[in-house]
C-alpha cells in the first residue's frame, strides 16, 4: 500500500511539473507584452523598461519560470496587471466560492446518480428503467450553460421562485445563500448526474452477472439483498473513476456557469482576466485549476487502491 502511494505521488508530482511548464510556455508565446498591457500603448520606452523590470519579464525564461514556481509554492501568486493588487488574497476568496459550488454540485450529482442508476439497472426491462435510461441520454446532451439559462428563464423570470443571479456569503445571510446556490448547483449537477447515472447502471449490470451474486442468491438472498450486501462495493470501483473525471469536468465547467449566475468565483475571475489580458492572473488561475484536477485524480487513485485488495498486493521479488 505504501509503495503504491509513493508511486502515485511521484507520478503526479511529475504531472504537476509538466503542466506548469506547459502553462508557463503557452502564456509566454501568446501575443502581447504584459508591460504594455499594464501601461497602455502610449507608454514611453523608459516606462516600459521599468515596468518589465518590475514584473520580471526582462529576465531569461528560466529565471521567470523558477521565480513563478517558487512564488506559487509559497503562496505568492504575484500582482494583477489591471488592479495592481496582490493576486493571492483575491484568488483565495474566489476559490472558496468555487469550492462551495463545485462540492455541492458533485454531492447532488452523486446523490441522484447512485440510486437512480441502480434502479435503472434493476428495472432495465420495465418501463421506468427504460425511461430513466432515455432521460439520462437526453441529460448528457444538454450543456451546463444551457441548463443554467433554462433554469433562470423558468424559475427566476417566469415563476419568480429564486433570484436570477448574484451571490451572498453563507455567514452574511444563510437563507439567501441557499436560495442563490440552488440554481447554479442544479445547472452543474444536471449533466454530471446524467452521465454518472449511465455509468452506475452499467456497473451494476456488470456486477449482477458475476458469480458471487448468483452464489448469494443460491443462499437465499433476494436480488436486492445480494446487490446491497455484496454488489455495490464492487460496482463502486469503476463509478469512482468516472466520478473523478466528472469532478474535474465540474471544476472547469463552473467557469461558464459562474458567469451566467454572476457568481464571484475563480471562473468569473479567469474570464475577466482573459478579457483584460491580465496574464499573471490567468497563469495563476489556470495552474490552480490544473492542480485541483490532478489532486482529485490522485485522491481517487489512493481510494481505489484502498477499496480493491488486489491493488494493495506487493509485487513478487
Amino acid at each position: 500500500m505504501l509503495r503504491s502511494i509513493v508511486t502515485h505521488l511521484l507520478r503526479y508530482a511529475a504531472a504537476v511539473w509538466v503542466a506548469s511548464l506547459v502553462v508557463f510556455l503557452l502564456l509566454r508565446i501568446a501575443p502581447g507584452d504584459p508591460a504594455e498591457i499594464a501601461l497602455g500603448v502610449g507608454a514611453t520606452p523608459e516606462l516600459l523598461a521599468d515596468k518589465r523590470a518590475q514584473l520580471g519579464t526582462d529576465q531569461p525564461l528560466a529565471v521567470q519560470y523558477f521565480s513563478w514556481i517558487g512564488g506559487m509554492a509559497t503562496g505568492d501568486f504575484g500582482v494583477s496587471l489591471t488592479s495592481g493588487e496582490n493576486i493571492s488574497p483575491l484568488v483565495a476568496d474566489r476559490a472558496a466560492v468555487s469550492a462551495i459550488l463545485v462540492t455541492t454540485a458533485m454531492a447532488l450529482a452523486i446523490a441522484v446518480a447512485v440510486p437512480v442508476g441502480t434502479w435503472a439497472a434493476m428495472r432495465r426491462r420495465h418501463a421506468d428503467g427504460i425511461a430513466i435510461t432515455a432521460a439520462s441520454q437526453i441529460g448528457i446532451a444538454i450543456p451546463s450553460f444551457l441548463a443554467a439559462i433554462l433554469l433562470v428563464t423558468v424559475c427566476a423570470v417566469h415563476l419568480g421562485w429564486l433570484p436570477a443571479n448574484g451571490w451572498v456569503p453563507p455567514a452574511a445571510d444563510p437563507l439567501q445563500f441557499v436560495r442563490r446556490l440552488i440554481m447554479p448547483t442544479v445547472a452543474l449537477a444536471a449533466v454530471q448526474s446524467a452521465i454518472m447515472t449511465r455509468y452506475v447502471r452499467s456497473a451494476v449490470l456488470e456486477v449482477l452477472s458475476d458469480d458471487f451474486i448468483r452464489t448469494a442468491r443460491a443462499k437465499g438472498l433476494s436480488l436486492w439483498q445480494a446487490l446491497l450486501t455484496h454488489g455495490l462495493r464492487n460496482a463502486a470501483l469503476p463509478v469512482m473513476t468516472v466520478a473523478a473525471l466528472q469532478l474535474a469536468a465540474l471544476i472547469t465547467g463552473a467557469v461558464v456557469v459562474e458567469r451566467v449566475f454572476v457568481i464571484p468565483g475563480l471562473g468569473s475571475m479567469l474570464l475577466d482576466a482573459v478579457i483584460t489580458r491580465d496574464l499573471p492572473t490567468v497563469q495563476t488561475i489556470v495552474m490552480l485549476l490544473v492542480l485541483a484536477t490532478l489532486a482529485v485524480n490522485f485522491a481517487v487513485e489512493i481510494a481505489y487502491t484502498a477499496l480493491d485488495p488486489r491493488l494493495r498486493k506487493e509485487p513478487l521479488s
